[in-house]
């Protein structure tokens, strides 16, 4: 079976500075892959490059065996790659149902409609008016996570949802992840929390200095193993 998501010995620059040293990884349909490591390990530099963000200067990535690498990210909703960016990113000049329409631009149908983001994070209806960026941090993030639906993606890409947040918005924020992967949606998960990535995962890459030092399924890989990855040591 054609993997959703194949990463092929990527590297990333910016100007002079290497980022990613010969990525590569693969996602099977369906699953919920967490990529680990500590600030810095080239995580968001990852997503950036999958998402059109920041294309990658060498490699090939393949979405559902066709390569995208160098398209827009525009271009690569359309098709179905989605991204939830690190630090939210809501539009301060818009409404909390404007920044979640935002999503619906690109114009895919499926089940994800207004509606079902509302019934998904009632709190954004009850204020569904209000400015984007006067709601909290873990509200945010809920119009962040809704506007990427509204794309109805097959990929969506979640870049550090965590950061940030009182433990409790946490665990809330991560139930919403669990009923997206149940209903068949594809995951790429940027988790700096090791424990929550692995409990959330079916498959873990961990970076160590732009390179992936291991990866595994959750249940393969022991403490010693991932500390070793994770701290280089």
């Amino acid at each position: 079976m054609t993997p959703v998501l194949s990463v092929q010995q990527i590297d990333s620059h910016y100007g002079q500075l290497q980022a990613l040293f010969g990525i590569g990884i693969e996602v099977e349909k369906g699953q919920t892959v967490a990529i680990i490591g500590a600030n810095g390990a080239g995580k968001s530099t990852l997503m950036k490059a999958i998402s059109g963000v920041h294309p990658p200067t060498r490699g090939t990535i393949l979405y559902r065996g066709t390569p995208i690498a160098g398209k827009s990210a525009f271009a690569l909703v359309k098709q179905g790659i989605v991204m939830v960016p690190e630090g939210r990113r809501i539009f301060p000049s818009l409404t909390v149902e404007e920044n979640l329409m935002v999503g619906a631009y690109s114009e895919r149908r499926g089940a994800w409609t207004l509606d079902a983001i509302y019934d998904l994070f009632p709190i954004l209806k009850e204020r569904r008016k209000n400015g984007g960026t006067d709601m909290s941090g873990g509200q945010q993030q809920m119009i962040a996570i809704g506007r990427a639906l509204l794309s109805n993606p097959e990929l969506i890409l979640m870049d550090e949802v965590s950061l940030g947040l009182a433990p409790i918005i946490v665990n809330e924020i991560y139930d919403v992840v669990r009923k997206i992967a149940a209903m068949g949606t594809t995951i790429v998960l940027v988790e700096q929390d090791v424990s929550r990535g692995l409990r959330e995962a079916d498959y873990v890459y961990c970076l160590l200095e732009g390179r992936i030092s291991l990866e595994g399924t959750p249940d393969a890989l022991d403490k010693e193993a991932i500390s070793n990855a994770y701290f280089g040591v």
